[in-house]
């Protein structure tokens, strides 16, 4: 069986399952924020007369309208901690950083379980060996009712991706160059990242994979855990032991495709407006004149994010007239950032710094664009009007790029940036 296979066995207490198969599941873990959350839920279950089935296997963020920017935001908000507080949930996480950063942070994740999530994102967990797919609020009132749903097998593309990244070069320019070559119309299918380029890689890079799956169009992005996922999760101050290395796909496996990458061969890639599948590499746009780079996202704002980003900038200053705004994924990341000097050196190249949260990103809050602006992003999506005005334009870019793109006030390879001299693009 694929990885995902293995884990839809599990989570039906079957012994095997195979493409096409209808399942019943019980789900470990169901998340849903701010908006996707309470706000939905309450009415329904006053209605039925009904009670969360184990609030200890329930996770609520805020993340979306914080901080609050205006009375309905606010009231969203208090709606929120309300239900938290009278639902007794455990895992309430308020103003704490987005969602699927939030996750990993506090331990939760562990291989082998099924995490159903109200955001499209969910799939983020997937790089912690967990089967975790995005449910939309109806199902997620079921699912925190009677703790179970029904899925669908899916076929599995496998992604074998070999050797190393040169340098400048991340696992966000290999989801970009994906969404062109296998395209966005992936539903119903598994993404399951394998090979020496996925073994060689961070957390902080994995979870880009898995989180990207979504924009593929997959139901999850799976990465099998190895001893570099326990070490992260034992970090973070969850329970894992060797045995739950036991979730991994069978050589013999039989998947729909196999898709082979040499990440040697890989340049930084830029997704032009308005779909992260209309990419290419980065030469093709080149020069390109931006008015904000924006360093953001659940996929774009993690500590390594960070660190790419002041890799470009220290002891640099941003270009005259151009706005870059940071957005770190976690009150983690931004103290973390903070103690290492990662935020001095942003902040010293000119960097606005925002509140964590989806902001700019989900189009709420701080950082949104106005008719005629072109923004360079590290967030996953860049469809119109996402980011504010439906006449913006929104580019989608590497850490390293979006930072080496402020640098110069128009969109620039970051290979290009040396030495503490600015090369012409």
């Amino acid at each position: 069986m694929t990885l995902a296979q293995k884990l839809l066995a599990r989570a039906s207490g079957q012994a095997h399952v195979q493409p096409g198969d209808i399942v019943v599941v019980n789900v470990d873990l169901a998340m849903a924020h701010d908006s996707s959350g309470p706000r939905r839920w309450k009415p329904h279950l006053e209605a039925l007369g009904a009670a969360i089935w184990d609030p200890s296997r329930v996770v609520i963020v805020s993340d979306h309208y914080v901080p609050a920017v205006d009375g309905e935001s606010a009231a969203i908000l208090k709606l929120t901690r309300d239900f938290a507080a009278a639902h007794q949930i455990d895992h309430f996480f308020d103003m704490e950083g987005i969602c699927h950063a939030i996750m990993p942070e506090k331990g939760l994740l562990k291989p082998g379980i099924f995490v159903a999530g109200g955001d499209s994102h969910t799939p983020h967990a997937g790089a912690f060996g967990c089967y975790a797919a995005g449910f939309g609020a109806t199902d997620m009132l079921g699912i925190v009712v009677t703790g179970q749903t029904w899925t669908i097998v899916p076929e599995t593309i496998r992604v074998e991706l070999e050797g190393r990244l040169p340098n400048f070069v991340s696992a966000k320019d290999i989801m970009l160059y994906l969404c062109r070559t296998l395209g966005m119309d992936n539903a119903f299918k598994a993404i399951e990242y394998g090979g020496s380029g996925v073994t060689s890689m961070s957390m902080d890079e994995r979870m880009v994979l898995s989180n990207m799956a979504a924009e593929l169009g997959g139901e999850v992005g799976l990465i099998a855990a190895d001893a570099t996922t326990l070490a992260h999760i034992r970090a973070h101050g969850g329970t894992i032991s060797q045995a739950d290395l036991v979730w991994q796909p069978d050589l013999d496996a039989t998947y729909e495709r196999r898709v082979q990458l040499d990440l040697a061969t890989l340049s930084p890639q830029i997704a032009r407006p308005h779909s992260p599948a209309n990419s290419g590499a980065i030469e093709e746009v080149v020069g390109q004149e931006i008015h904000q780079a924006y360093i953001g996202a659940c996929v774009g704002a993690k500590l390594e994010d960070l660190h790419m980003a002041a890799r470009i900038l220290k002891g640099r200053k941003i270009a005259k007239g151009v706005r870059l705004l940071v957005a770190p994924a976690s009150s983690r990341v931004t103290e973390q950032a903070a103690s290492d000097g990662t935020l001095a050196s942003l902040m010293a190249a000119g960097a606005t710094l925002l509140p964590s949260g989806c902001g700019a990103c989900a189009g709420m809050g701080a950082g949104l664009l106005a008719e005629g602006e072109v923004c360079i992003s590290t967030t996953n999506r860049n469809f119109k009007g996402r980011m504010g005005h439906g006449e913006a334009f929104v580019y989608l870019g590497s850490p390293y790029t979006v930072a080496a793109s402020a640098l110069t006030g128009r969109i620039t390879d970051p290979r290009r940036i040396d030495h503490g001299t600015e090369v012409a693009a």
